[in-house]
């Protein structure tokens, strides 16, 4: 399982599925790692790994690729030969051909339990909801905001002393162990799309 990874930041649940491939709890390989954000730690990460990574810049839009440079992160991907695009803190929006090149094989991991509380910095909409439970989501991206079939889902409670940064610390903390979880599943061939619904097949 050929892993490519976008993020725009620290690289988090980068190392922490690094780690998992090297424990041998995760049977993948990641090939590339890219970024939007010249100077993002992710970059850094990557590099000292040994595991080839790119900084690609975004162009002139905030939230989303321009349609030169979309296409110029789907032919370094598929010239490192990547099966699953996996998105780690990834702050912009995928268009239709990165769907029509990686059709059903693009995952995100977004911090609450979709549907609620989509879009950015879902921690502190969470607490600003007054919400006692929040968690993270693994799930599949198609074109809307946060709405593709979920694969995973880890509670987290909201304690009355969190502020937005603790409560963000123990979600990543779970993101940390749900990510890697979720891509084992699909590497061992046990996911199973069905319409809005991800079936999860017993182990053989």
């Amino acid at each position: 399982m050929k892993i490519g990874i976008l993020g725009s930041g620290r690289g988090t649940n980068f190392e922490a599925l690094f780690e998992a491939i090297q424990k041998g709890e995760l049977q993948a390989q990641i090939v590339l790692v890219i970024s939007d954000v010249e100077k993002a730690p992710i970059l850094e990460k990557a590099r000292i790994h040994k595991i080839p990574y790119l900084y690609l810049p975004p162009g002139k839009f905030k939230t989303y690729l321009e349609p030169s440079i979309e296409a110029d992160y789907i032919h370094a991907l598929q010239n490192h030969g990547v099966e699953w695009v996996v998105l780690a803190g990834y702050m912009r929006v995928l268009k239709g051909d990165f769907f029509r090149a990686y059709k059903g094989k693009i995952l995100n991991i977004h911090p609450s339990l979709l549907p609620a509380f989509r879009g950015l910095d879902a921690w502190r909409q969470a607490l600003e909801a007054g919400a006692k439970i929040t968690g993270c989501t693994v799930h599949f991206v198609d074109e809307g905001l946060d709405t593709g079939p979920i694969v995973l889902q880890e509670a987290v409670k909201v304690l009355d002393e969190d502020t937005p940064e603790t409560l963000h610390a123990r979600l990543q903390k779970a993101e940390h162990r749900l990510y890697p979880e979720a891509l084992k599943l699909i590497a061992e061939g046990r996911i199973l799309v069905k319409g809005r619904r991800v079936v999860i097949k017993n182990s053989p």
